[in-house]
């Protein structure tokens, strides 16, 4: 699939249709029915794009959860999942740890919210993406017998049977594995440290284990997160010579402050000629850094706001350049009469590389600001604007480098 904007379709989620097909009765989606060219004809529709090699047509949002059950309540979690549903978005993730900040006490909130929203809901409408977790000593909680969390058969089946149970659903769409088995550099972490090497399970073991959940009609896709290019080509390999399922997703940190380590390598191995995994971007309003709010630190918009809700969490955006380059964008934005918020999610929604952004919220306000901004800034952002965001890009190359 050729990197252009006629890879998208303005086709409404409710003109999918789906069928029970397959050895297994898998649920598959039917190609949709042609949009007319009037739907074609606007550009600020909510558009859908193919996922990877997959027959998986998703909204170029992805309404993400991860606050549902620590700063959301499930009413309010449950209004801001019916308006991204109504207003198209099609597919949600998810992830058998959250909550985030991750803890015991709340694990799988997310997930029962999700579920029991999900019971009202045409599920045959619904792309529901999840995620396994990596290798942890400190989540050792998620499982009944484990002392470390891994990415072998045993610890994947049963985070499977865990999540659907929780979510209400006999199947999930698109499963990733959050976080490599193996040490990489993440969460924070940039380079590299040659020490902190340590032996991991093959990756084909890994991609037998998620063969028996497809093979039993429990997963249908999967996808990686948080992963580096390394990870992504033997994933690739190993299913092409072993005859496994390929890896079709990939999920990892994306925005106007966090651009090198996708671009510089992973964008090439991504990329629809050569091994085509689509990327769902997450943060890609930097954690809310570039909406502006952390700017006023007295603001009640910031006091509010995760980054100093949760001592510790994210500080990779607020001890390191991104407020300075934050600062630059906002008068950037200004200049060329667009919300800051307008610029960020223009920005990433416009890469030829990004099959959807995925949104978070704690409000429904909230949602709807991130949803209009990417509906209503220009499509795609003119020239003279993308110029000067690479003008700053050349001073600030991924600020949040701490």
């Amino acid at each position: 699939m050729a990197f252009s904007s006629s890879t998208f379709s303005t086709i409404p989620a409710f003109l999918y249709k789906s069928t029970r097909h397959g050895p297994n009765n898998k649920t598959r989606l039917r190609p949709p029915i042609t949009a007319t060219l009037a739907e074609k004809k606007n550009t600020n529709a909510l558009q859908y794009r193919k996922l990877g090699d997959s027959d998986l047509e998703i909204s170029e949002i992805t309404m993400g959860t991860m606050t549902f059950g620590e700063q959301n309540t499930e009413k309010e979690a449950h209004e801001m999942l019916s308006y991204a549903f109504d207003h198209g978005i099609n597919i949600f993730d998810t992830s058998e740890a959250y909550p985030v900040p991750v803890k015991k006490e709340t694990q799988g909130r997310t997930d029962l919210y999700v579920g029991n929203w999900l019971k009202s809901q045409p599920r045959d409408k619904v792309i529901l993406a999840t995620k396994v977790c990596g290798y942890s000593e400190r989540l050792s909680y998620l499982r009944g017998n484990a002392k470390v969390v891994r990415v072998d058969a045993a610890n994947i089946k049963e985070s499977v049977e865990k999540s659907l149970k929780r979510l209400g659903t006999d199947y999930i769409d698109l499963l990733q594995i959050h976080w490599p088995d193996r040490y990489v550099a993440v969460f924070g972490e940039f380079l590299y440290d040659y020490s902190k090497w340590r032996p991991s399970l093959p990756f084909v073991e890994q991609l037998k284990a998620f063969q028996d959940l497809i093979d039993e009609g429990k997963v249908r896709y999967i996808g990686v997160s948080n992963e580096t290019s390394f990870g992504v080509m033997e994933f690739v390999h190993a299913a092409k010579v072993e005859g496994l399922p390929k890896i079709i997703s990939i999920q990892n940190s994306y925005s106007l402050l966090v651009r090198c380590r996708f671009e510089v390598d992973l964008l090439e191995v991504c990329h629809p000629k050569n091994y085509n995994i689509g990327l769902l971007a997450y943060s890609p309003l930097g954690s809310g850094m570039l909406s502006g709010k952390y700017l006023d630190i007295n603001s009640e918009a910031a006091k509010k706001g995760r980054l100093n809700l949760f001592p510790g969490y994210m500080e990779r955006y607020k001890n390191s350049l991104s407020r300075e380059a934050t600062v630059q964008y906002i008068e950037l934005a200004k200049k060329h009469g667009l919300t800051p918020v307008e610029l960020a999610l223009g920005f990433v929604r416009d890469r030829p590389f990004v099959t959807s952004s995925i949104i978070g919220a704690t409000s429904l306000e909230q949602l709807k600001e991130d949803i209009d901004a990417i509906m209503t800034a220009p499509r795609p952002l003119p020239a003279e604007v993308t110029a000067d965001i690479e003008t700053i890009f050349k001073r600030y190359k991924d600020p949040s480098i701490i």
